[in-house]
């Protein structure tokens, strides 16, 4: 059944108290709204995913509020509490470390909650890190597709790229430094030679936006040590076969190794990566389970 929410209404609404979405600076303090900051006065209490973090931001703008935590590790506990609370008339300011919150987050499962339980959820927009590196990325912002953060292990790093290939939309995701350079190498080796930006410490003293291909920026990073959190932004299929810089189609990826037997699949990689790696990519190409392929080819 369909639900319609009016934000600005009371009608219906006087029990219930409203879940705010309050976006916080993602670096530079100036970019704290004014409504932002009359909101986080006005709330019965904030929840913040870092309270530590939370308590620096509100004691510079001379907020008193009530701050307590719901983060990932104890949403199920305090999730059902928040609700509670704005179910008897309290009214809520969710916040997160840095930005939107919702966004990557655990928020997005109190609003699904809130929802739920007829509970008002209204924005108060601001700061928003993919948002404001595509901006300057001078890639296509006609469409994108926002992708969190990458896998951390090879094997779900490749299925997840190699199922964002075809995505003709910009590709906005974030990366830690330490774990940048691989993921790069793996965007390179799925994707193919594609233009990127690498944005980091957004609106901060050390701003940089590293713009170039995915080899060029892995050259860059070899001189030049990743600092700071990163987002990405990498050009859409669409965009990178009018250049030609995309990798294979998801057609002629699929076709590729189909007239192969299982040995000569894991030997048309072994030359290049050994062939223990060799064996895993032919284990993701046909989506087998790696023991599967390493019995069959070992026998």
């Amino acid at each position: 059944m369909i639900s319609i929410q009016k934000s600005f209404s009371d009608q219906g609404q006087e029990i219930k108290g409203t879940l705010y979405l309050v976006a916080t600076p993602i670096g530079n303090l100036e970019d704290m709204t004014f409504r932002a900051i009359r909101t986080l006065k006005e709330v019965s209490l904030i929840a913040a995913e870092d309270t530590r973090q939370t308590r620096k931001l509100i004691t510079h703008f001379e907020i008193a509020t009530r701050l307590v935590s719901y983060h990932e590790h104890n949403k199920q506990a305090s999730g059902p509490e928040l609700i509670r609370l704005l179910e008897e008339g309290q009214s809520i300011a969710l916040v997160s470390d840095a930005g939107l919150p919702a966004v990557s987050d655990p928020g997005a499962d109190l609003v699904a909650d809130a929802i739920a339980s007829g509970i008002k959820v209204v924005p108060i927009p601001g700061a928003n890190a993919a948002l404001s590196a595509l901006i300057i990325s001078g890639l296509s912002t006609e469409k994108f597709v926002f992708t969190g953060f990458p896998p951390r292990d090879k094997k779900s790093l490749t299925k997840w790229l190699s199922a964002l290939k075809s995505q003709n939309g910009t590709l906005m995701t974030y990366e830690s430094p330490h774990r940048l350079r691989k993921t790069l190498e793996a965007m390179l080796e799925q994707l193919g030679d594609r233009r990127i930006a690498m944005i980091r410490e957004l609106t901060k003293r050390h701003e940089e936006a590293a713009r170039g291909t995915l080899s060029e920026c892995i050259a860059w990073i070899q001189e030049h040590p990743p600092l700071g959190e990163y987002c990405l932004i990498i050009e859409g299929a669409d965009a990178a076969a009018e250049a030609g810089r995309s990798s294979v189609t998801e057609e002629e990826a699929e076709v590729w190794w189909k007239s192969l037997e299982l040995e000569d699949h894991v030997a048309h990689y072994e030359a290049e990566h050994g062939r223990k790696e060799a064996i895993k990519l032919t284990a993701v190409d046909r989506g087998l389970p790696k023991r599967d392929v390493y019995n069959a080819v070992n026998r």
